[in-house]
């Protein structure tokens, strides 16, 4: 099967940091295009960045560029979203998922031009 899990959501302080984990399976993520979305309550979904096959290169949204950053670690299949100098707005549920059209913005925004599989998203509360 083909999937990926998000992990590493909870609560943090306003100003705290965070750093979500996105394990493939059945698959190998240096060879896919990985992106990060979130989901506010009573909000639409938006693209939080993305990180590019075999070269790494990253696009990040400018909602939250100069505090959160995306890498990979390809001997642990598994790429990452740092979080840092949360704030309450950031409060969402955060997924990961493939997306064949590449790691591409659009205006600053990130919007997704061909995604696939999903994971089930993890919860990031920021609050104090």
């Amino acid at each position: 099967q083909l999937q990926l899990v998000e992990s590493g959501g909870g609560l943090v302080q306003p100003g705290g940091s965070l750093r979500l984990s996105c394990a493939a399976s059945g698959f190998s993520l240096d060879y896919v295009t990985i992106g990060w979305f979130r989901q506010a309550p009573g909000k639409e979904r938006e693209g939080v960045g993305c990180i590019s096959k075999v070269d790494s290169r990253t696009g990040i949204a400018d909602s939250v560029k100069g505090r959160f950053t995306i890498s990979r670690d390809n001997a642990k299949n598994t790429v990452y979203l740092q979080m840092n100098s949360l704030k309450p707005e950031d409060t969402a549920v955060y997924y990961c998922a493939t997306d064949l059209s590449g790691c591409t913005l659009n205006s600053g925004s990130y919007l997704g031009g061909h995604v696939g599989v999903w994971g089930q998203g993890t919860l990031v509360t920021v609050s104090s």
